[in-house]
């Protein structure tokens, strides 16, 4: 079949989503991307200024459980473009990628900054209109987008604005918005560690995953306690949890045995780290010089306790540097297979506007290059 005009398409926000989606379709369309701020600003912080592109993981479904929200939806998405994917995109842009020890995948110039110069080269058919969206309206068979200085209509419009500056403007056109709260941060404790600030300790267990956490002076963080975070952001708080600071099994009456003229909290530093140590063994009012062999049974069982079954009361979390929310545009009003509104025909909603985050690891951009690609390759299709 004979393709038809050129479709004129509007994208709302220059994020990763919205850029890369001009990509895939600035040779089938006519694309304007409207955002008040630069392009790919976003996109500097990202991976700590190295951008993390994306997690070496090629089972589609295996990635998608890394996403507290959208798991399912993203099963469809990630079928139609995933890691492979991703990694053959950014090597056409001329930006090869290595995989961390971590199976996080970063650019070989480990720099956000090469990664955005050249993804913004490769927009050579795309207007850029520096201007503010502020309302969207549906006028017959187009899409009206005013923003602060103009009008502009277009055939097709979507969406690709992060975070909850979309909110109000896509809520007012009755589509259902899922509340946002802060994930992938650190929590805030009732426990006051400020003079346990700075100690971290590796590979403890919480909610039946690993990672390593981190004291603070507001409460606790680290790479574990973003991924609690991001598990429980909708539930209400005040609420606790429990963390195993030694996941192994401690023979610890043996050890008692064998070590009796020993303190006990030089003991237990061979497993903790001491200034730590001493703070437990203060919850649970035993002397940290005690020697060894005086640690009577009921007390060898509170230490063991304490150090399985660490108990924290979470009252909130420490937003210092959130990047990501969860909540964002009701996935039961999106069609997984185009990224299409169901409600509205012509709109689509791509990235971090939708009800979906992953955890740390190049997961969230993963969405955003995902969901681009499936909604710029079902615009395409649409007009052939």
């Amino acid at each position: 079949m004979v393709q038809e005009s050129k479709l004129n398409v509007g994208i709302l926000g220059g994020g990763p989503a919205g850029c890369l989606a001009a990509y895939f379709l600035q040779d089938y369309c006519n694309i304007t991307i409207i955002d008040y701020s630069s392009i790919l600003r976003t996109i500097l912080p990202t991976g700590g200024g190295r951008c993390n592109l994306a997690h070496y993981e090629f089972d589609f479904k295996e990635l998608a459980k890394n996403y507290p929200r959208g798991e399912k939806f993203l099963y469809s998405v990630f079928s139609k473009y995933s890691t492979a994917e991703t990694i053959s995109t950014f090597e056409d842009l001329g930006i090869k990628t290595y995989v961390q020890n971590d199976n996080r995948i970063f650019p070989e110039s480990n720099s956000s900054k090469d990664v955005r110069t050249k993804m913004i080269n490769s927009l050579k058919d795309v207007q850029i209109k520096k201007e503010k969206g502020l309302r969207i309206e549906v006028v017959n068979d187009k899409i009206k987008i005013v923003t602060d200085m103009n009008s502009y209509y277009f055939d097709k419009l979507i969406i690709a604005i992060g975070g909850h500056s979309a909110f109000e403007i896509v809520s007012r056109l009755g589509v259902n918005i899922i509340a946002p709260a802060p994930s992938l941060v650190g929590l805030v404790t009732s426990q006051n560690f400020k003079e346990l600030a700075g100690i971290a300790i590796k590979d403890v267990e919480c909610c039946g995953i690993f990672g390593d956490i981190l004291f603070t002076h507001k409460g606790i963080s680290g790479p574990l306690i973003y991924k609690i975070s991001s598990l429980k952001a909708r539930d209400k708080k005040p609420y606790s949890i429990s963390i195993n600071l030694y996941s192994k099994e401690i023979a610890l009456q043996e050890l008692l045995n064998k070590n009796p003229h020993k303190q006990i909290n030089n003991l237990l530093s061979e497993y903790l780290p001491l200034n730590f140590v001493n703070y437990l063994l203060e919850q649970i009012s035993i002397i940290k010089t005690e020697k060894c062999h005086n640690i009577n049974g009921k007390q060898r069982d509170l230490i063991l306790d304490i150090i399985h079954n660490f108990k924290l009361d979470i009252i909130g979390v420490n937003k210092d540097g959130e990047v990501v929310t969860s909540g964002g545009v009701d996935l039961s009003e999106v069609n997984s297979k185009t990224m299409e509104s169901k409600r509205i025909k012509g709109l689509y909603f791509i990235g971090e506007v939708l009800d979906i985050d992953g955890f740390c690891g190049g997961f969230n951009l993963q969405n955003c290059w995902s969901t681009a690609f499936v909604c710029a390759n079902a615009i395409k299709n649409s007009n052939i």
